[in-house]
């Protein structure tokens, strides 16, 4: 494994009574598990290691998903240590249908208390391997204070890991801000971008990645996509945030390949399989495997609320699964990109929150024109600034019920067009005026190439008060246009948010009062 860039100091785990395990767990077929075969008798096995680091993520006021890969089949076992408790904790088997990832999810635990938790591998004698540590705080019930990080996109169009650089800075810049999580607002990996040992920049100089096996072709089998994802673990930079920042984790389209839908036939002449649907489903799985959420890499949902504390909710949405195919976006009737079930669950659940502002996680932007060729749109936006048509039908009636329900301090955050900017969204200048105004704030990426601006839809009134982006199209993230954004809420319920640059500048900074909610 390459190691890169300076991981930042993490906070001592002072080993407190951990409870010894005597023996190990054998699994055989009378139970209906797995029994690892990994050290038949007379063989020396090697010690279990952490290639890939460890990660905390979806972390509440009460709960947290702690997250490692093993080297080789083995038990995960995490050692929970708050204040002077140390309790421990053995989760599923690591194994290769699983990547030999593996995941706990807690539950019942202290609000606003600092966790440190040293997860480690069991082999099948219950010999320890490899520990590292990761720390979370669990949101607080009654102190409303908490900041966190935004932005998407890692790894695209060709530029990986660059070792001449310190691997991706970015990770290192929103790691000194010392959020309390992190928001991944989507193509979390590009399995249809490979990773080339050079790539040329246009001025001449010579990009160098790290490459792995596997990530010089675009990803078709299951194999492939997790490659991708251990492909982004490889960097230190990455793995020292992961350890001590919760990610809370969404997809979009490059976890599978650009601008997909539902029952697509890809016409990629790079693919074999060109069928999405078999593609996402292998996509999805490894997404899951690599991504510190609870749930089944082949059932439940993408779509989540995460509850952090007296003064945030965050919404995370799906915006890929349920998507109609891209069109022009003109139809008169309704077309879906949210889908009718997890539209109903946002407006129940935004409704049903107490806290003070309601955060929409959203992996496509509202009213940036987001092309997929000369005529179709990937996004709702569809170039027509009138009344909503097609998807934009589907947010109008989520931004409709807000209002009618009397829901105000909704923020709309979102990355995917590689740039940032911060958009107000007022009816005063829309084609559709059911709603009430609110901000949404765009950043991106941060380890991939540059774009913008977009056009803007009218439909729904939106005006840019900043950008920042590329001055040419796929600008090497060696010129330091990559992005993320930071929000901060106080004591008191008022949100800042900034939008900053590779270095950590703050570009932009917009304050905003909560509102008395209407009843």
């Amino acid at each position: 494994m390459t190691d890169l860039g300076q991981p930042l100091p993490r906070r001592t785990f002072l080993r407190a009574g951990a409870v010894s395990v005597a023996g190990g767990l054998a699994l055989g077929a009378a139970s209906g598990s797995l029994r690892p075969a990994a050290a038949a008798a007379g063989l020396v096995s090697r010690r279990l290691e952490l290639p890939s680091g460890v990660a905390t993520g979806d972390v509440t006021s009460r709960g947290a998903v702690l997250w490692a890969r093993s080297s080789d089949v083995g038990r995960l076992v995490a050692d929970v240590r708050s204040g002077r408790t140390t309790r421990r904790v053995r989760g599923p088997w690591a194994t290769p249908d699983t990547d030999h990832t593996a995941k706990i999810v807690l539950d019942g635990l202290t609000p606003g208390r600092d966790h440190d938790v040293r997860l480690s591998f069991e082999d099948e004698h219950g010999r320890t391997g490899e520990a590292q540590v990761a720390s979370f705080t669990t949101a607080g019930t009654r102190g409303g204070a908490t900041s966190f990080v935004w932005t998407g996109d890692s790894c695209g169009q060709g530029w990986g890991i660059n070792p001449d650089l310190g691997g991706m800075v970015g990770y290192r810049t929103m790691h000194r801000t010392r959020p309390d999580f992190f928001l991944h607002s989507g193509d979390t990996v590009y399995a249809d971008g490979p990773i080339a040992a050079t790539v040329t920049e246009p001025d001449g100089q010579v990009w160098r990645n790290v490459v792995a096996e596997g990530v010089d072709k675009v990803a078709e089998e299951l194999d492939e996509f997790r490659g991708r994802h251990r492909y982004t673990r490889l960097d230190a930079n990455y793995r020292a945030f992961a350890a001590e920042v919760p990610i809370i984790g969404q997809w979009d389209d490059h976890e599978t390949h650009n601008n997909w839908y539902p029952g697509q036939i890809l016409t990629d002449e790079r693919y074999t399989e060109r069928r999405v649907d078999v593609l996402a489903a292998r996509a999805r799985q490894a997404w899951q495997e690599y991504l510190p959420i609870a749930g089944s890499p082949s059932r439940g949902r993408i779509y989540r609320k995460v509850e952090r504390g007296r003064h945030l909710d965050v919404f995370c949405l799906d915006m890929r699964t349920y998507k109609d195919p891209n069109t022009a976006g003109t139809e008169a009737e309704p077309t879906h990109i949210l889908g009718q079930e997890q539209t109903d669950w946002l407006i129940r659940e935004v409704r049903r929150s107490r806290a003070t502002w309601k955060v929409i996680a959203a992996d496509l932007p509202l009213g940036l024109v987001v092309p997929d060729g000369p005529v179709n749109q990937e996004s709702l936006a569809n170039r027509d600034p009138g009344a909503p048509l097609g998807k934009e039908l589907e947010i109008a009636g989520v931004l409709s019920a807000f209002k009618r329900h009397g829901i105000r301090n909704v923020v709309w955050l979102t990355a995917d067009v590689h740039y940032c900017a911060a958009h107000h969204y007022d009816p005063a200048r829309a084609g559709f005026t059911d709603f009430d105004p609110f901000w949404e704030f765009v950043a991106g990426p941060i380890a991939a190439g540059t774009f913008g601006p977009n056009d803007l839809d009218a439909t729904f009134g939106p005006e840019v008060v900043f950008t920042k982006h590329a001055a040419t199209p796929n600008e090497s993230p060696r010129r330091g246009n990559q992005f993320f954004g930071h929000v901060a809420i106080d004591d008191d319920g008022r949100m800042t948010v900034s939008l900053r640059d590779l270095s950590g500048a703050v570009l932009f900074s917009q304050d905003l009062e909560p509102q008395a909610e209407r009843v």
